[in-house]
């Protein structure tokens, strides 16, 4: 025979007779050490029923809520939220899959975490001492899960189920202020610049309204002819359409450049205003008339020329007036539509049963601690027998048994 293979044969006999001497020996020692195994394992249950009476049960409240679904308004405000969501650790260029895992992300945002601490005062039910401490408690009693049919369950553990459903229902409210908070679009800018504007074009409307009243006053009411007050009239609907068109341009460069095709329509738009307008007042048909809208022209008297610069003034602004009414509606009704609405499937409500502590897993896991603590310390206890017939190991033995004698 072949002198390799024979080594080879008596090395795998070898292994195999020492694997069947240790599971021998893990019998023998289970057989003869059974009775303090046991005692060890019934110390240990004692100890886990000793936890299961004392230990405060757990009630887990949950909300069921709907994220809003995928749109335009939701695109404007993830690509706002790219930075919030970065902070929070995920993946550097890897986009959301799912409404619901942005709106998971605002669920763990410290900002919520805060302001759930400080109304329920967790810092003093949790008994820390720093903030980051209490938002981990608080997050290892939360588990926020997003389900295959896109709701979000958000469940919150406490040792009080009124309180449990009551910081459950808290987390929807704090989603809701801060998906509002956060709802900033292109329409909300609009709104904010539309409305100041509107309060402009009110006060200088009731400014030029009390001139006109009082030239009226102080020189008596005068009646313009028709044409005359026909060609004041769009005159004043030009200008006020070219001054439309100009804070529509100022409201576009909030979120556009100068090369925008709106822009540029709407400057295009300007420059044929103006012509026309250029047109009816240079216009030489209409000499005698030109004089009631400011030209200078000697066969008017003075004092229709004064009522017709007036009375074109507020002609002016009660146009400008109406044109912007309307933007900022039509602002205002967009802004509306801007905001996603959250949706809540079930309020959180007080739970009638205990989600925990688990008795029964509590008891199998103390009795298996027991079994491997009673089994090594029967072990090492054979070791130290074996040891101490050994001459060599005795000394030592001894010697070190002297060492923590003397030392106590």
């Amino acid at each position: 025979m072949n002198p390799v293979d024979h080594a080879e044969r008596e090395y795998s006999r070898a292994g195999t007779e020492q694997r069947g001497v240790d599971l021998f020996d893990f019998l023998l020692v289970l057989s003869e050490s059974r009775k303090t195994i046991g005692i060890w394992m019934l110390i240990f249950i004692a100890i886990g029923a000793a936890v299961c009476i004392f230990a405060k049960p757990t009630f887990s409240a949950s909300a069921l809520i709907l994220p809003p679904q995928q749109g335009q308004s939701l695109a404007t405000m993830m690509g706002q939220l790219s930075a919030l969501v970065s902070l929070t650790g995920v993946g550097g260029s890897s986009p959301l899959k799912t409404p619901a895992d942005m709106y998971i992300g605002m669920l763990g945002s410290r900002t919520i975490a805060d302001h759930l601490i400080s109304k329920f005062r967790l810092q003093d039910l949790y008994k820390t001492r720093r903030m980051e401490d209490t938002r981990t408690a608080l997050k290892s009693n939360t588990r926020l899960l997003a389900g295959k049919d896109g709701l979000i369950r958000i469940t919150v553990d406490d040792h009080d189920p009124n309180r449990a459903s009551e910081i459950a229902n808290a987390y929807v409210d704090e989603l809701y202020a801060m998906n509002s908070h956060l709802a900033t679009t292109e329409a909300g800018q609009r709104r904010v610049f539309f409305d100041q504007e509107l309060a402009a074009e009110k006060s200088a409307l009731e400014i030029a309204e009390n001139d006109l009243k009082q030239t009226a006053e102080r020189t008596g009411v005068i009646h313009l002819g028709g044409q005359a007050e026909s060609i004041i009239r769009s005159l004043a609907v030009l200008r006020a359409e070219i001054a439309s068109r100009e804070v529509q341009i100022n409201s576009m460069r909030l979120f556009a450049t100068d090369q925008n095709p709106l822009a540029i329509k709407a400057q295009e738009e300007i420059n044929s205003l103006r012509e026309q307008l250029a047109k009816l007042e240079n216009d030489p048909k209409n000499s005698q008339l030109l004089s009631t809208v400011g030209i200078p022209a000697g066969r008017v008297p003075e004092v229709s020329l004064e009522y017709a610069r007036k009375l074109r003034e507020v002609k002016y602004h009660e146009s400008l007036f109406e044109l912007l009414a309307k933007q900022y509606e039509a602002a205002r009704i967009d802004e509306a539509k801007a905001a996603p609405i959250i949706q809540v499937v079930d309020h959180a409500i007080p739970p009638d049963k205990k989600s925990g502590p688990h008795r029964s897993l509590i008891l199998l896991g103390c009795a298996f601690i027991g079994f491997w603590f009673g089994y090594l310390v029967e072990v090492s206890a054979r070791a130290f027998r074996r040891a101490a017939q050994d001459p060599d190991c005795a000394i030592k033995l001894a010697r070190l048994r002297g060492a923590f004698r003397f030392r106590f």
